[in-house]
């Protein structure tokens, strides 16, 4: 596991997490004595990758060692269960695992950052892990995307999926949409019509594009002829909602005009004043 995300960064970030050594002592233990961790936060295990791990996993062994804490009846995974899951399947009776002494908060904290590094991650369970970060430890965007890896626009971009209805996140979680379709679908103010373009989208295997023009040809209201947008300021427009992770449209006039920011929840609008001004508000 890569140091960025389980050794220093997470102590500087949650308090009373310790710093472990770079070299630990690798330890094999029995595979039935090990149990899930039950705040394991990845919610799906595809069968079919499982087996393909499995396999590997017969020819090569476990070549990264999982990590396990002590518990009465054994050890807790805190992070590797599907490498343990593997194993089991291949028929090993040990895999080799780091033992740490960490408690509750710490284990949530390991299992969910290792969770959110894996690229096989559908992104409601991605956006669910950065939740529980942000609500369980307190931990802003920013600290979020320093922690995981990733930048600060796409943990935002991630969490917004969270307000689509529940049926366009199970088809986010079952593959049937992507994470691209859903920032698409956040453009429709109507949650019955999100759902509709989703189920439609999905069955027909429509690409984010054919989705974009169905959002844009189905908005309530006549439509209207719009005057062509200036290259320019529709570059604007793209530079400025890429920087805040949000919509921004730039509105001209014959004197001045308008830039509108749109944001989400308190939160949002935290976020991007911060990024505006530099710095936290207040």
């Amino acid at each position: 596991m890569k140091a960025r995300g389980l050794g220093r960064g997470l102590a500087a970030l949650i308090p009373g997490a310790e710093e472990f050594p770079v070299q630990e002592r690798v330890e094999y233990v029995p595979t039935d004595r090990l149990r899930p961790n039950r705040n394991q936060p990845r919610l799906s295990l595809s069968d079919e990758q499982l087996q393909e791990l499995a396999a590997s996993v017969r020819a090569h062994g476990v070549l990264q060692p999982i990590v396990v804490r002590p518990v009465p009846d054994g050890y807790e995974i805190v992070a590797g269960e599907r490498r343990w899951r593997a194993a089991v399947l291949a028929g090993l009776a040990t895999v080799p695992a780091v033992v740490r002494q960490v408690g509750d908060l710490e284990s949530l904290a390991l299992a969910l950052v290792e969770n959110v590094q894996r690229s096989d991650l559908n992104p409601v369970e991605r956006a669910r892990a950065y939740r529980r970060l942000q609500e369980e430890f307190g931990l802003t965007q920013a600290e979020i995307a320093r922690l995981v890896g990733c930048s600060q626009p796409s943990v935002a971009n991630a969490l917004r999926l969270l307000s689509l209805p529940e049926p366009v996140l199970e088809e986010l979680q079952r593959g049937g949409l992507t994470e691209a379709h859903g920032r698409v679908l956040l453009e429709v103010p109507d949650p019955a019509r999100q759902v509709e373009l989703a189920r439609k989208a999905s069955s027909e295997r429509l690409g984010v594009r054919d989705l974009s023009r169905l959002v844009r040809a189905n908005r309530a209201g006549p439509r209207r002829r719009r005057p062509r947008k200036d290259p320019d300021r529709a570059a604007l427009e793209e530079a400025l909602s890429q920087r805040l992770a949000t919509r921004v449209r730039v509105r001209g006039g014959k004197k001045g005009g308008v830039v509108e920011v749109e944001f989400y929840s308190e939160e949002d609008l935290s976020r991007i004043c911060e990024i505006l001004l530099g710095g936290p508000v207040g």
